[in-house]
């Protein structure tokens, strides 16, 4: 393991220095010193809006259950989403993610939330979805897109004008479906602002396995994923242990450890 004096910086807050061990794991983030690591923050520290966002009493039971494992404070803050913004959520699935963001950036921000068609044996979560747009206080704030993720007009906006692309736990899914991940990653890219954030959660997988368990194990090493994104022109500026489980050996499949395997949480910025 190595030791690095990392620089936890939140809108608002000064920066936090503090001592942690980055995994060997993200080898490629540990050898830059420009990449910031960060830890969690303490709960005084989240910001009020993320906190109501995420406490509101009208938020599905279902999602509060799972704030233990994906921490979404944590990680909403890490990426600095605000009131305002014009964010979107790639792959969306059943749409907790999508939930938290148009919860954040209400009324006076917009959330693209794009799922492909989903098999028939996903209807669960793509009645999941649905059912949170037409939720009370998500008109005006959520807009639904239902297109291939590589399409070159995936996300209906103009070039430049997003703050914020998340793609959480599914870029690994992309990767095993086939996706043409260089053109989604060019597409975000020109839809991001500079200085946009795309910001990525997935399972991590063993150092050095590439993309060999994608599809197996749900795990992708996070170099390879790093080393992909990087390729469209994004810079990795910062990574967070919030999500890391030192105790995961990386060898059983994601889904069997109810929600506690060792993710990766990346920050890139269109420059």
């Amino acid at each position: 393991m190595k030791t690095l004096r990392i620089y936890t910086v939140l809108a608002g807050c000064a920066a936090l220095a503090a001592t942690i061990s980055i995994s060997p794991r993200l080898s490629i983030a540990a050898d830059r010193p420009s990449v910031e690591h960060a830890s969690a923050v303490p709960d005084s520290q989240i910001p009020k809006y993320i906190v109501e966002a995420i406490n509101s009493p009208d938020r599905p039971g279902a999602d509060k259950e799972l704030d233990k494992a994906r921490r979404p404070d944590q990680v909403m803050t890490f990426f600095g989403i605000k009131p305002g913004m014009q964010v979107a959520d790639i792959f969306a699935s059943g749409g907790a993610t999508t939930e938290v963001l148009a919860r954040i950036v209400g009324p006076s921000g917009k959330v693209y939330s794009q799922n492909i068609q989903l098999p028939e044996r996903f209807k669960k979560r793509e009645d999941e979805w649905k059912a949170r747009l037409k939720e009370p206080g998500m008109a005006g704030v959520l807009v639904e897109v239902v297109k291939p993720l590589d399409a070159p007009d995936l996300l209906p906006v103009a070039p430049g004008s997003l703050d914020a692309v998340i793609v959480n736990q599914n870029y690994h899914d992309m990767v095993w479906l086939g996706v043409d991940r260089a053109k989604l990653n060019a597409t975000i890219f020109k839809a991001l602002k500079p200085g946009g954030v795309y910001a990525i959660v997935d399972n991590a997988g063993a150092s050095g396995s590439a993309a060999k368990d994608v599809k197996t194990l749900h795990r992708i090493d996070p170099d390879f994923e790093i080393a992909e994104i990087e390729k469209a022109g994004f810079r990795l500026a910062a990574t967070s242990d919030v999500l890391h489980n030192a105790d995961d050996p990386h060898t059983e499949p994601a889904g069997k450890m109810n929600h506690m395997e060792d993710r990766f949480v990346l920050k890139f910025v269109k420059p």
